[in-house]
Parts: structure tokens; C-alpha cells; sequence
């Protein structure tokens, strides 16, 4: 309950300060391609949660950083990165609860997910690194199957809007960042 005062007042700042409007985005696969870095296929390797202090506040910045080994979809090429969201938990009475985080079974160590990010300067409290992208909108479950590894579907409007095998993302990857680069 010491949290709840703390969430009215910054709630109260987002919905009463001009110009801060939240904006809900559509973002296909092509999309999402185009305005990330990378985007891996992997295992969780690691789960980290930590604490920024806001400089000239009392507030504290709850970040969760996840390590993930696997390979980029773009190239193929082996890769190892940390990912960050903000929100999560230290422990019982330290960390802050994020609606847009994705959940603790998606991030769970051991889990295996294709995962969008974009390297952000500055991602609250003079925090700097590969930021997960869209939220939870840029993290994909994946489940092995009799006919290889599926990434889930999250449903209209995100990058992969249905089951898909990871195969063929990784192709649908490829082509995006080849008209990129034409």
C-alpha cells in the first residue's frame, strides 16, 4: 500500500501535464523489423532486476534486465544481449508492477522467445541500453513442436499476429532488412 500514493500522483502528472498523451501503435512484422536493432531467437539466460534513483527525487526506477543467448534473425549470426524493461521486482517489498512488461513465465530463465529491441539513450533516470521494443509487444514465446519451433502469435496488431514457425520468421526477417538495405 506505500506504493499506491506514489502511482496517484505520477498518474495525475501523465493525465494532467500537456502533451503527455500514451499512444497505442499497430506494428506489423515489416514495421517492427524496420524500427528495431535486432531481433534474437534464443534462451533466457538470465533474469536481473535492479533500482535506479531519479536524480532531485525520492522515486526510485525499476528496471529488469534479461540475457539472452541465441542467434539474430537477421544473419544468422550467434548472438548474447541484454534486453531491458522497465518495471519488476527485487524482491517483496522493492520493485514496481508495469502493465506493459511482459510476464514472469515469458521471462522466465529458460524460456525461449524471438525478442525485438532498439538501444535507447536514455530509458528513465539517465539509464542507457537495448530496450525491449514495444514492451511486451516485442517479446514472442516460442514452443517446440513435431514440426519444428513455432513463435505464438499475439493477435491483431503486433509483429507476429499469429503462431508462425520460426523458420519461416526468420526468413520474413531476411527479405524485410534485404529492401532495406537496397
Amino acid at each position: 500500500m506505500k506504493k499506491l500514493p506514489a502511482l496517484v500522483a505520477l498518474l495525475l502528472v501523465l493525465f494532467t501535464t500537456p502533451g503527455a498523451h500514451a499512444r497505442i501503435e499497430r506494428l506489423d512484422l515489416e514495421t517492427m523489423v524496420k524500427r528495431c536493432d535486432n531481433a534474437v531467437l534464443g534462451e533466457i539466460v538470465a533474469r536481473h532486476v535492479f533500482a535506479i534513483d531519479e536524480a532531485g527525487s525520492a522515486d526510485r526506477l525499476y528496471f529488469t534486465r534479461l540475457t539472452i543467448e541465441g542467434y539474430s534473425l537477421r544473419d544468422r549470426v550467434p548472438i548474447r544481449v541484454d534486453v531491458h524493461f522497465q518495471g519488476g521486482f527485487i524482491d517483496d517489498e522493492q520493485g514496481v508492477y508495469n502493465s506493459e512488461a511482459p510476464s514472469a513465465d515469458d521471462t522466465r530463465i529458460g524460456a525461449r522467445a524471438v525478442v525485438f529491441y532498439k538501444w535507447m539513450e536514455n530509458m528513465g533516470g539517465g539509464f542507457s541500453g537495448n530496450a525491449l521494443y514495444a514492451a511486451h509487444g516485442g517479446l514472442f514465446r516460442t514452443v517446440d513442436g513435431p514440426l519444428g519451433t513455432v513463435a505464438l502469435g499475439r493477435g491483431a496488431s503486433f509483429a507476429v499476429a499469429n503462431n508462425v514457425s520460426t523458420a519461416s520468421l526468420e526468413t520474413a526477417v531476411s527479405r524485410i532488412r534485404e529492401r532495406e538495405n537496397r
